[in-house]
């Protein structure tokens, strides 16, 4: 049976209506066909009684008091999949975002919030690590590293002037797990990278643009972009993560920020070092252990920014890595693929249960596939796709893509292996 919306005498604001309709390219609310396919495309759909297309007509109706506070708007992840298959392309995505901005600051959820907030006041990440922690960390490391064979010239500078790459660093993995840093820095070091930190807002994550806070999302960009150019560095480099990447790319148009630098994803990298030899990643390892690899396209990176080509270089860098025999598709994928469930802050809301949920549908995906591990070049999805696993009793692993290129050039140390399995937990050792 089909909902019925029932009316009710505080229909008289109409400000979501108007919302709605600066969003249309001719302001015609007629543009909403009803057709649903918003709904049948979104893993949303559902959760708290709610619905991309329902949400639509709520708003068209004038039904702002339902609206307004609706918490509907932190389980959807604004991830586009919606506006990327509506046939009028209705941006339903900037409208969950500014309903999220209507709320006042100290009510939205804690947990974004908190992130924001500790972000700004410490200049550096979302965990809100002082510059001091993060730079002994670094340190730490980079001396540990200097220990294995092969990586006793390994660097891991912070301000470098004149560097060609600018680094940032998601801030889980100095306070969390920092072993996981090292991988990455033995692919910048193999390369033969000139590259550096950045020391002011060196976080890569940003929870204030999910909070919907427009000033400290473009703080935290401007700052960065200010550093970086201060340094003179050509390229910023961001690391895996979707969000982390979105951030700055939409931040950069939104807010018309200056830079002098060009803004790449380390995975775009990855690949262009492949291609020059530079990195000697090969899938020989896996030619007999056949071991089977699906990938997760992070919607941040792919559908809302760089679209299918950055799909395609995700791809080949895989492929390098573990055969192209090994690769296993989700269906559907690329710029059509499902969200995980995981970004938009939905990790950070706190609606622990409508995640789970709304990953059942990624979950189902990943399974399909009978893939042995889960490549996730996101930090968000790597965490949701990890919970959905223990959730629905999923069988499989899931890995950073750092992990598998060090595993296939034979550069894996003993405790960077955190998310592999047994069949690769003592490999290459």
């Amino acid at each position: 049976m089909l909902d019925v919306l029932k009316l009710n005498d505080c229909q008289k604001k109409d400000g979501i209506k108007d919302k709605l309709k600066a969003m249309l390219n001719d302001g015609n609310l007629s543009a909403c066909l009803t057709c649903a396919a918003c709904s049948s495309g979104c893993p949303a759909t559902g959760a708290m009684d709610m619905d991309p297309r329902k949400f639509v007509r709520m708003a068209v109706l004038g039904m702002d008091e339902e609206l307004e506070r609706h918490p509907w708007v932190w389980v959807c992840t604004m991830c586009k999949r919606c506006q990327s298959v509506c046939p009028m392309n209705i941006n339903i995505p900037q409208l969950i975002f500014e309903l999220r901005a209507g709320w006042k600051r100290e009510e939205r959820p804690k947990g974004i919030l908190g992130s924001c907030d500790q972000h700004i006041k410490s200049r550096g990440g979302a965990m809100g690590v002082p510059f001091e922690d993060f730079e002994f960390t670094v340190n730490d490391l980079a001396e540990e590293c200097r220990g294995q064979e092969g990586f006793e010239e390994l660097q891991a500078p912070i301000d470098k002037e004149g560097a060609m790459y600018a680094l940032n660093q998601n801030s889980r993995e100095p306070v969390t797990e920092p072993d996981e840093l090292l991988p990455l820095w033995k692919i910048l070091h193999k390369a033969d990278a000139d590259w550096t930190y950045y020391s002011d807002m060196w976080g890569g994550e940003n929870y204030c643009m999910f909070l919907a806070d427009d000033k400290s999302w473009g703080d935290i960009v401007r700052a960065q972009s200010k550093k970086i150019d201060e340094l003179g560095c050509k390229t910023f480099i961001n690391t895996e993560c979707g969000h982390s990447f979105f951030a700055v790319y939409a931040a950069l148009r939104k807010f018309n920020i200056p830079h002098n630098f060009e803004f790449k994803s380390i995975v775009e990298m990855y690949a262009k070092w492949i291609r020059e030899g530079k990195l000697p990643v090969n899938s020989d390892w896996n030619k007999d252990l056949k071991i089977k690899f699906t990938v997760q396209d992070p919607c941040n990176v792919v559908r809302k920014s760089l679209g299918d080509y950055f799909a395609d270089e995700l791809r080949f860098v895989v492929q390098t890595a573990v055969g192209k025999e090994n690769l296993v598709e989700m269906y559907p994928n690329k710029s059509n693929n499902f969200c995980c469930g995981g970004g938009g802050g939905a990790l950070q809301a706190g609606f622990t249960k409508e995640r789970q949920a709304y990953g059942k549908i990624k979950f189902d995906q990943i399974a399909q596939t009978g893939a042995d591990y889960v490549i996730t070049p996101c930090h968000n999805c790597h965490a949701q796709i990890e919970d959905i696993k223990h959730v629905y009793g999923g069988k499989y692993h899931v890995v950073h893509l750092w992990t598998i290129l060090c595993l296939s050039m034979g550069i894996l140390g003993e405790n960077e292996r955190t998310y592999l399995g047994p069949d690769l937990a003592d490999f290459g050792l």
